[in-house]
């Protein structure tokens, strides 16, 4: 099974070719298909921000490293106890790549993101097949194209994004980071009674790109005073919710100053292993009582992106397509930056023929 793969550990970014990461094509085995399993064959699967942490060796150095996580298909094949969902053969489909077990600790306690065996079912996207338990596939809605469906787990990303704000109709949102995360959650929010809702990113066209998905600002961190233009926006008072969805430890730092007494702080995005931020308690804790927090993995959130898909504006997400074969060479448009998202098609599946 021809599968996507980190074959040399290192930074893609890396201007040294000798010391610089490989992505290339693997044959991998395709694993055998079990009473409650699920086969897909893989119509569309994104690169996301996270995949070339793993060519870094973020989650371990044995290469290779099969990639990939958001993902389109159609099912080709059932286990034979695998219909408690509905599913049929045939069916376009997208899904979660991590399957909670529901045995463990963490999961009878309703903490599915801390699984203890919630990488069991986590195997590569970017391949010709994948084959997961049936409780990770959801069925797409008639309306949403094999294309765009690739994007339903970023999407729950956004889901669990919004979760974690706790927000109210009327707060006042900053977003910091424009690419898919950033933007999903940009529209996300939106549909919540966000207000000043604004784009933090550096990046012009993807200023433009949020102010045409319902940004009310943007702010250019490089190029403008980034406190003042907030202090400006919310009349002196900051944002209710903030949110980073950049991962860059050059952009999280100035964003306690700009939330608002009582705010809430999110962290989506993935950081350096190695980076700490300073903290002043009394400022931020006490002062301001800001609340903290993260965003792992999507619990809980799938069948609600799957609700909250069709309404989302995906085009300029989806418009960067590449085939299976030209792996190496997408990945490198993704990490100069030019797309927003950047998508493998790994089969080439008549949309027609797979929904009848």
């Amino acid at each position: 099974m021809r599968t996507v793969a980190v074959t040399k550990i290192g930074s893609l970014r890396d201007p040294d070719e000798s010391t610089r990461g490989r992505i290339g094509l693997v044959d991998f085995p395709e694993p055998e298909l079990g009473p409650e399993d699920v086969r897909i064959r893989i119509a569309y699967s994104a690169i996301c921000g996270s995949d070339p942490h793993l060519a870094e060796g973020f989650f371990g150095t044995d290469v290779p490293i099969g990639l990939g996580h958001e993902l389109s298909g159609v099912i080709e094949a059932l286990g034979e106890r695998a219909h408690r969902n509905g599913l049929r053969i045939g069916d376009r489909v997208s899904g979660n790549f991590l399957r909670f077990c529901g045995t463990c600790r963490p999961c009878q306690e309703g903490r599915q993101q801390f699984c203890e065996h919630i990488q069991d079912y986590n195997r590569p996207g970017m391949a010709e097949t994948i084959t997961w338990h049936e409780s990770q596939v959801y069925r797409l809605p008639d309306e949403i194209s094999l294309l765009h469906g690739c994007l339903l787990e970023p999407t729950s990303v956004a889901v669990r994004i919004a979760d974690k704000t706790r927000i109210r109709v009327g707060d006042r949102v900053a977003i910091c980071g424009g690419g898919p995360i950033g933007q999903l959650a940009l529209q996300v929010l939106r549909m919540y009674g966000a207000t000043s809702l604004t784009m933090i990113e550096p990046i012009a066209e993807r200023r433009e790109m949020a102010l045409r998905h319902g940004a009310q600002f943007v702010i250019d961190p490089v190029g403008e005073d980034q406190y003042a233009r907030a202090d400006e926006i919310t009349d002196g008072r900051g944002y209710d919710v903030v949110i980073d969805a950049s991962g860059s430890p050059r952009a999280v730092r100035g964003l306690l100053d700009i939330a608002a007494k009582g705010a809430t702080v999110v962290y989506g995005a993935m950081y350096p292993e190695s980076f700490e931020m300073p903290l002043n308690l009394s400022d931020y804790l006490y002062l301001k009582e800001l609340t903290l927090t993260g965003v792992f993995v999507s619990p809980y959130a799938f069948p609600r992106a799957l609700q909250v898909l069709p309404h989302l504006e995906l085009d300029e997400l989806t418009a960067a397509v590449f085939d299976l074969e030209d792996a190496a060479e997408a990945f490198a448009v993704h990490v100069s930056g030019r797309h927003p998202k950047v998508v493998l098609r790994c089969n080439d599946l008549d949309e027609r023929e797979s929904a009848a």
